[in-house]
């Protein structure tokens, strides 16, 4: 009996993953399923390139736009969507195409989420306290130490993330990742066509200048102006993310709009080094030298969907 399948186009930023899957959905009746961790909040449209109306083809896409800003929209939440998501686009015959850079999404939905201990408040108190007299990055070198691959995923500003992988590990002794073998994907019943895309770094660094430019273009900073108007608070989780952070030291006044710009570029690169670094430990990933709207990746692809593992 054939098992139903998930295609997944994977890989750091700017490699073209979106042209990508909207080529493959196009040719194959396929859906596109967001793994990116801040498209799923309404109003972070620019920032994190969400994909007009307009311009998706007719492909439906899901888990876009699914979270409020103020809520904490996590890894097992996203692989419980993502799983009904692909189980609702099987059950109407069309190929679900998982598209998206954030590996921790990933890993959730094809292997299982290690659920963790529960809160060690004094633990955490004393955590926060660290961070409060040395700043985040005092913690993140620490758990560079003790977790280098939750350190690869997590942001060295994202306090949050960092206090609970360095919680994980005190109290059980383990990194976080190291649980993940103990755990079960709820989408075990499907064959995965994992691919990732990666680029040249001279390449990567023009594509991203480029979309840094864009962004800034179609009004980047009004739309956090927007987003901060209708109330939302500046220490709702998506605006730690890259753009929205710098955009906000901005507004206040740590630095101008060329050097925003210059640093976001240049914080994009980083991200996307960490995003290779974490997607290279990732099992049964077939990797493709992109741009991935080039006619020979696209090529390629099609092979790989229309052979697939075991077929």
């Amino acid at each position: 009996m054939t098992r139903p399948r998930l295609v997944s186009v994977l890989g750091p930023t700017a490699s073209g993953k979106s042209a990508l899957g909207l080529a493959l959905a196009e040719r194959h009746n396929g859906e596109i399923i967001n793994c990116d961790s801040t498209a799923v909040y309404r109003g972070f449209d620019i920032g994190t390139d969400k994909l007009p109306m307009e311009a998706r083809r007719g492909i439906p896409h899901h888990l876009i736009d699914v979270a409020d800003p103020t809520e904490v929209y996590t890894a097992a939440q996203f692989a419980r969507d993502a799983a009904a998501a692909i189980r609702d686009i099987h059950a109407r015959g069309r190929l679900p195409i998982l598209v998206g850079g954030t590996g921790f999404y990933y890993r959730a939905l094809t292997r299982g989420l290690f659920p963790g201990p529960g809160a060690d408040e004094e633990l955490r108190a004393r955590l926060n306290r660290i961070a409060a007299r040395r700043g985040p990055e005092r913690l993140h070198r620490l758990l560079r130490r003790v977790d280098a691959d939750s350190a690869a995923r997590i942001m060295p500003r994202d306090l949050k993330r960092i206090v609970r992988a360095l919680e994980v590990y005190f109290t059980t002794g383990r990194p976080l990742t190291a649980h993940f073998t103990e755990t079960r994907s709820p989408i075990a019943d499907c064959e995965v066509i994992a691919m990732a895309l990666r680029l040249p770094p001279a390449l990567t660094a023009e594509r991203v200048a480029r979309r840094v430019d864009q962004q800034f273009t179609r009004g980047i900073v009004d739309e956090v102006r927007g987003l901060l108007a209708r109330g939302i608070p500046p220490q709702a989780r998506p605006f730690g993310g890259l753009v929205y952070r710098q955009v906000m030291e901005m507004l206040r006044g740590v630095r101008g709009e060329a050097e925003t710009r210059a640093l976001i570029v240049q914080e994009n690169r980083r991200y996307a080094r960490r995003q290779l670094i974490w997607f290279r430990k990732e099992p049964n990933l077939r990797w493709f030298e992109g741009p991935g709207e080039r006619d020979d990746v696209l090529r390629l692809v099609e092979e790989m969907i229309t052979d697939g593992p075991g077929h």
